[in-house]
């Protein structure tokens, strides 16, 4: 294959599929808005499953490097009332099925293991033009512009790539996640460390509750979660942290202090996120010369499949396109035409029922118990 590869974006699935390619001997280029590898923090846990993020990473021959990045003891789950009275204690079993791992890791593996170039740092994407015969113009800030004759957008919620191929755009989903960051835990946040545990806590009740995950340096990374409209918060000075930490810690009036802590005691200011998704079962019709792949192609609410499944869409597409060499489009269309179907049927599951719904902690301790780990 001759014609070389653009990808706008640089998340796990870009990468993944920037990998793949690379392993085939394709040609490959991914444009990227943030300025270096490091310009932002990249999240916190990861639990790679074995049924889509590990078999990507064995696609792209990163499998064994992986392990070596992989916190032991992670795989315990505890969920807890709004009284911090422990409901469920599931300790890690030591089989390692879903081993976790620091995102930011992760992403500098596969940074690592590409060619020095192949990343483009400091592009942020400002429009694509469809032009004759499949292919596209890719405009930058600052007036660039690059033409392609395959194009994949793998550039998130908001992609400038989508409309390309389809009119949906992200609705919210009446949720709002609120994050925060408690650093060393065991020594300076000592009662919240002990509620957490060794791994990941869900402390819920109808309506709201918090997701706290202990990273590979102690640190206790907390999202807020909040059954909330659009405009909550909209009368709130949102780089006011005083102000914003107070709105939301007076959601959770009466919950137990070693809970609260997670808002109150934060090292970092507040970091409010609505969360969007597109459509359940979205999805276009065949266009020459691009496709899409991750939250572009199908944005979900959180549920820990997200990152996963990017990455397995990068390394089937990869696999796709060093398999067709010379007809893309049918390699396009496989991809897609798989890709469709897992996606609709990973978001079916209402995660957020089940964590913020009516029966809450309750419901979701009865998920667990029938051995359903949140995804």
């Amino acid at each position: 294959m001759t014609t070389p590869v653009t990808v706008i974006g640089a998340g796990l699935g870009a990468l993944t599929l920037a990998r793949v390619l690379h392993v085939h001997g394709i040609s490959v280029t991914v444009y990227e808005a943030d300025a270096s590898a490091t310009a932002r923090t990249q999240g916190g846990m990861l639990d790679i499953h074995p049924w889509n993020g590990q078999p990507a990473l064995a696609a792209a021959g990163l499998l064994e490097e992986f392990r070596g990045l992989v916190l032991e003891g992670r795989e315990s789950y505890r969920v807890l009332d709004r009284t911090g009275t422990v409901l469920l204690d599931l300790p890690d079993d030591g089989t390692g099925s879903r081993p976790e791992v620091q995102r930011g890791q992760l992403r500098q593996l596969l940074l690592d293991s590409l060619p020095d170039g192949t990343v483009r740092w400091g592009h942020k994407v400002t429009g694509v033009q469809p032009l004759e015969g499949g292919r596209h113009e890719v405009r930058f800030a600052g007036g660039g512009t690059i033409t392609t004759s395959l194009l994949i957008g793998a550039d998130g919620a908001w992609s400038r790539v989508r409309p390309l191929l389809s009119d949906a755009t992200p609705a919210y989903a009446g949720v709002t996640s609120v994050e925060t960051f408690l650093y060393d835990g065991a020594a300076r946040h000592r009662a919240a460390a002990e509620a957490v545990g060794a791994g990941s806590l869900f402390a819920l009740a109808p309506g709201k509750g918090f997701l706290v995950m202990r990273e590979g340096d102690g640190t206790l990374h907390s999202y807020a979660q909040l059954v909330k409209p659009l405009d909550w918060l909209a009368d709130t000075d949102l780089t006011d942290a005083a102000t914003v930490t107070a709105r939301v810690a007076s959601e959770f009036d009466g919950w137990a202090p070693q809970l609260t802590a997670f808002l109150t005691d934060s090292d970092t200011a507040p970091f409010l996120r609505r969360l969007y998704t597109l459509p359940l079962g979205h999805r276009w019709d065949r266009t020459p010369g691009v496709t899409l792949l991750g939250d572009a192609a199908h944005l979900a609410i959180p549920s820990g499949e997200g990152a996963n499944l990017a990455m397995l869409d990068g390394a089937e597409l990869g696999q796709a396109i060093a398999a067709h060499p010379d007809d893309v489009e049918k390699a396009l269309a496989g991809y897609e035409q798989t890709m469709f179907a897992r996606a609709a049927e990973a978001g079916s599951e209402d995660v957020y029922g089940m964590m913020l719904g009516d029966d809450a902690p309750h419901s979701w301790v009865a998920m667990m118990s029938q051995g359903e780990q949140p995804a």
